[in-house]
């Protein structure tokens, strides 16, 4: 199944720059030494490993998310498990979160151990098209794994924050032939800031991703084109509070659940709506 954007590439493209920033960091701190590259290494799969490992209850638990049954959220049940069934893919576990906030998200370490779970808001706001739309889109976050990249991005942006510190405490490893302070002082600065930017446009190109094979899945781009309309117009009435265990798991809704939040910004976890519905009515042949 190929994208029309090359979206796969771009993601290759920002973990190899990642590596990059992680290997030339560790050049201008240590020097010829790997071993703090290795200690900070450690450490970033340690922490990001326990996140990604607990990643769906971590996010269920943010959004106050409960479990539903068939009988309480019949459509939903029957949308997911058409779509899953045509995936070829395991159904995953259903929440519903008792907020106005219209959203939705995907979790989970694998197919295995996925859950997908909408906001009252959403289901309020959408129709059923729209809706099969929203979650043909969360199920390809689950079967494209993004769970696992984004855990590998935040892990190697770790590092890189790693390293920074380790710039200032021990400003250049200059007996192996390493950098010098003022190199490290910049890393401590600049490297955060680069690791960021690199990680956000991880995040933003596995949206383009999730959104393109969901509607591949579903077969109806528009529908999902017209969902986003809607999310943009509803995230911006009713948005969720700026929480730490929201603002932690935002990067994995469909939607930018914040307000007076630039979407356009480097740092945004969220590509512009109105590139992603473009794309969606370009994929449908839509000339408005």
């Amino acid at each position: 199944m190929g994208h029309q954007h090359f979206n796969g590439v771009k993601t290759a493209v920002l973990f190899g720059a990642f590596g990059a920033l992680v290997l030339g960091a560790s050049w201008l701190v240590f020097g010829g030494s790997t071993q703090g590259l290795l200690i900070g290494l450690v450490l970033a799969l340690l922490v990001n490993g326990i996140s990604y490992w607990k990643s769906d209850t971590l996010a269920i638990k943010a959004m106050r998310a409960r479990p539903v049954s068939e009988a309480e959220q019949p459509v939903m049940h029957r949308i997911v498990r058409e779509l899953s069934v045509a995936a070829g893919k395991p159904v995953p576990r259903l929440y519903v979160s008792p907020t106005r906030a219209p959203n939705a998200f995907a979790t989970g370490r694998n197919p295995e151990n996925s859950a997908v779970c909408c906001t009252e808001g959403i289901l309020e706001l959408l129709d059923e098209r729209e809706l099969r739309g929203v979650l043909g889109h969360e199920l390809m976050h689950v079967y494209n794994r993004d769970i696992l990249t984004s855990s590998l991005a935040a892990a190697m942006a770790s590092v890189i924050t790693f390293l920074g510190y380790a710039a200032l405490l021990f400003g250049g490893n200059r007996e192996n032939g390493g950098g010098n302070p003022v190199a490290g002082m910049l890393l401590l600065f600049l490297g955060p800031l680069a690791a960021g930017l690199i990680q956000m446009g991880i995040s933003r190109t596995r949206e383009y991703d999730a959104d393109e094979d969901g509607a591949r899945l579903t077969g109806d781009p528009l529908a999902l084109a017209s969902a986003l309309r809607k999310l943009e117009r509803g995230t911006k009435a009713a948005p969720l509070p700026p929480e730490r265990d929201l603002v932690n798991s935002s990067h994995m809704m469909i939607a930018n659940p914040f307000r007076a939040k630039d979407a356009r910004s480097l740092f945004s976890t969220h590509p512009p709506m109105d590139q992603r519905v473009a794309r969606l009515e370009a994929m449908a042949g839509y000339r408005g």
